[in-house]
C-alpha cells in the first residue's frame, strides 16, 4: 500500500484578501517564496492572469546536490479569494495535491496550505522520505513562512 504524508502550515498575513490572493495565485511569485539553494525556476509562458483552472506550470528545481529536476503541476480547482489547488502531472513525487486557502480573520488574511504527497520507489523512496525529503519539505516551508512575512511587511 502507498503511504500517503499530509503537511499543513497556517500563517496570517498583515494584508487584505485582494494583496494575498493578487500574491500567491501568480507562479512567478514562487521564486521569491523557495530557498535560493532550489534554484527554482518556472519555466512556462508568464501571464499577468491569477491562477485558473486546466492551468499547467512548469518548473525546474534543484533539491538535491543541484541536480536539476522537470515538475510540471496543474491547477485543478479554484475558488477566487478563496482557495486554489495544484496538483503535479510530472515530477520528483509520486503524488503531490497541495491546497492553498485564504480566509479573512481580524488582523489580516489566514493562508493555510495543505499537502497530500507520495513518494515513488516503494521503500527506498521511504527510505529517502526519512533520511532527507521530510526534513527539506519543512524547511521549505519554514523558509516560505518567512519570506511571506517579509513580503507583506514591506521586508525583502
Amino acid at each position: 500500500m502507498v503511504k500517503i504524508y499530509r503537511l499543513q502550515y497556517e500563517q496570517v498575513l498583515n494584508t487584505s484578501m485582494d494583496e494575498a490572493w493578487r500574491f500567491f495565485s501568480r507562479a512567478e511569485n514562487l521564486e521569491k517564496i523557495t530557498p535560493a539553494y532550489m534554484r527554482f525556476d518556472v519555466t512556462s509562458p508568464q501571464t499577468d492572469k491569477p491562477v485558473y483552472a486546466g492551468q499547467i506550470i512548469t518548473y525546474i528545481i534543484r533539491p538535491v546536490l543541484g541536480i536539476p529536476l522537470r515538475w510540471m503541476t496543474e491547477i485543478t480547482h479554484v475558488a477566487e479569494g478563496k482557495y486554489f489547488v495544484d496538483e503535479q502531472r510530472e515530477g520528483p513525487y509520486r503524488m503531490w495535491h497541495h491546497q492553498h486557502h485564504f480566509e479573512e480573520v481580524p488582523g489580516g488574511v489566514r493562508m493555510t496550505d495543505i499537502v497530500h504527497y507520495s513518494m515513488p520507489l516503494g521503500i527506498v523512496g521511504k527510505i529517502a522520505h526519512a533520511l532527507f525529503v521530510q526534513r527539506q519539505l519543512r524547511d521549505i516551508f519554514r523558509y516560505r513562512k518567512e519570506a511571506v512575512e517579509a513580503a507583506f511587511s514591506g521586508g525583502s
